[in-house]
């Protein structure tokens, strides 16, 4: 099963006027799942139908990405801020009538559940952050192993046109080199969620949309990160990371220990994967997603 027992939906947002899509499916618990960079909420498919025998699940694609909204950005790329991409998702879930609800989060969208977390304190129980370190550290810890290995951070926050055109001229090319670059290459993307993952990229906005949620990243979303440290901002709820042994973030960074900086409550393991657990392990991610949310006393 992928999303065939799930319904679509729409929402406009109230704030910002952008249209957020998503599916809806299950009962139980509010679980919201968010994807990452360059994929679509298809990447949880391999997870849905475990899940929705638990929770109702809602699964959007970020502001920018996928079939939701690509709003036009400015000078500080605001509307492309982890700010305004979790202010989306809050609405989302209201909109279902749940001002309360879990999160599991994925690569960019783990950064937008970040902001969420800090942001919208009384809107998330439980947060499950996968295969990242907070953007800030990453940045701060740069070297030249990480700048080779996650080359297109550095890539994508260049002045535009460069990125859109270079990308906007095969953009195929650029979510197959990106995504089958990692330790397991293509093969743990099935057909036809690579194929949602091409096609995507291929909508009008859509590469300028994804290169500003990148310059946000190494712009305003560190003014926001910093201005969080400052004032002793932490997030609050339980938070459990969960990385790809076979990965980046394993070779880099100590994940735990960056996250207990800006966390109070944090527990994690690395997984025996690379840095697409839901594509590369979902049965074990499953396993923990049901073990960390349903451990919640309701």
């Amino acid at each position: 099963m992928s999303f065939e027992a799930f319904t679509p939906f729409r929402v406009t947002t109230a704030t910002s006027g952008v249209d957020i899509f998503g599916v809806k499916g299950g009962s139980g618990p509010p679980l919201l799942l968010l994807h990452g960079h360059p994929q679509t909420h298809m990447i949880w498919h391999r997870c849905v139908a475990a899940l929705a025998r638990h929770f109702t699940v809602i699964a959007t694609d970020l502001r920018g990405y996928g079939a939701s909204g690509k709003p036009a950005s400015d000078e500080r790329h605001t509307p492309y801020s982890k700010r305004a991409m979790a202010a989306d998702q809050v609405e989302v879930m209201r909109h279902f009538g749940f001002e309360r609800f879990l999160v599991c989060a994925h690569d960019r969208g783990a950064r937008v559940a970040h902001r969420m977390a800090l942001d919208h304190t009384g809107a998330v129980e439980r947060l499950m952050l996968l295969d990242i370190a907070p953007t800030l550290a990453m940045y701060e810890a740069t070297d030249r192993t990480f700048a080779t290995l996650y080359f297109h951070w550095f890539f994508l926050i260049q002045p535009e046109p460069l990125p859109e055109t270079l990308i906007g001229a095969n953009p195929d090319v650029y979510v197959e080199r990106v995504m089958g670059g990692r330790h397991a290459g293509l093969a743990p993307f099935a057909p036809h969620a690579l194929d949602a993952y091409r096609s995507a990229l291929r909508q009008p906005g859509a590469v300028h949309a994804m290169c500003e949620d990148y310059r946000a990243s190494a712009t305003i979303d560190l003014e926001h990160d910093r201005a969080d440290i400052e004032r002793g901002n932490k997030v609050a709820c339980p938070l459990r990371v969960l990385w790809g042994e076979k990965g980046v973030v394993e070779r880099c960074f100590r994940p735990l220990d960056e996250w207990r900086k800006v966390a109070r409550d944090v527990s994690g393991r690395a997984l025996p994967c690379g840095h697409y657990v839901p594509e590369e392990a979902p049965e074990l991610l499953v396993d923990e997603m049901l073990s960390f949310f349903e451990a919640l006393d309701r």
